[in-house]
């Protein structure tokens, strides 16, 4: 099984050489063989057409996107950056990618700005359903307190859908982190079948993120055990990914997410 941390992000430091060193430094620590660094779209100010429907939907979603660290700094910056990182050589395999907010309605943007990115990867993820943001602190009374959960987590499952549908996406992020938003938001296997096939037929790879476990305490290392069962029946493999947003966090709690993975036959990419 491959060691690989394949979802961290640079969201709290600059964008320069050293900050990147910093996480090729903790992987090296970690006995990692690869690290796959990005950041969210939301970083970036030529991406803030995408969130129009979030921004639109609530007051307190456009506040949360006005703040700190959103849309100030520039896609070209990193992209040169991403240029020279390229150029140096590595003790283990460094790919370079952004995690891509993506909603149906955004869809036709994302085509157009993310066609021919000099980038070794894009990941879809989810984050926001009919314009509402599913996993923060004031989504309880924006989405979960007004509509019945099991409604929210069928449009959850069908963006999902529409991300690897799209043919935009290489990897699509944390697919199941619904899930940590309410204790009944469970996907329904059905959707996992839809999702899975579709991802195996695309070539797009599913991620195993431990993020859901080490930043909102969510028991599993990771993807459920029906997503995992469903992969190992398909016989689909995953990519581990720590979701870390500092360096101190590369690999966090990806030994027990590729224990599990053992124990449910699925192979890592």
């Amino acid at each position: 099984m491959q060691r690989i941390d394949g979802h961290v992000h640079l969201e709290h430091g600059p964008i320069c050489a050293e900050y990147i060193e910093a996480f090729v430094d903790a992987a090296q620590k970690q006995g990692l063989e690869s690290i796959q660094i990005l950041d969210h779209t939301h970083r970036f100010k030529e991406f803030h057409p995408a969130y129009r429907s979030v921004i639109e939907a609530d007051p307190t979603q456009a506040q949360w996107l006005s703040g700190k660290g959103k849309f100030q700094d520039s896609l070209r910056d990193y992209l040169a950056l991403v240029r020279a990182m390229k150029q140096r050589s590595w003790p283990l395999e460094v790919r370079f990618g952004l995690e891509v907010c993506y909603t149906p309605e955004s869809e036709p943007f994302l085509k157009e700005i993310c066609r021919g990115l000099p980038l070794d990867f894009l990941v879809g993820s989810v984050h926001s359903i009919g314009g509402y943001l599913y996993d923060m602190s004031f989504s309880q009374p924006l989405l979960w307190q007004k509509q019945p959960h099991s409604a929210i987590v069928e449009q959850y499952c069908e963006c999902v859908l529409k991300s690897v549908q799209s043919g935009l996406f290489d990897q699509i992020g944390h697919p199941d982190t619904i899930k940590m938003a309410a204790s009944d938001a469970v996907m329904d296997r059905k959707w996992i079948s839809r999702i899975a096939l579709e991802a195996k037929c695309r070539g797009v790879i599913i991620e195993c993120n431990t993020g859901c476990h080490w930043r909102y305490a969510h028991p599993d290392y990771g993807l459920s055990a029906d997503w995992l069962k469903m992969l190992a029946d398909l016989e689909i493999p995953v990519i581990t990914a720590s979701d870390a947003h500092d360096p101190c966090n590369v690999n966090r709690d990806l030994e027990q997410a590729r224990a599990r993975l053992l124990q449910f036959g699925v192979r890592c990419v």
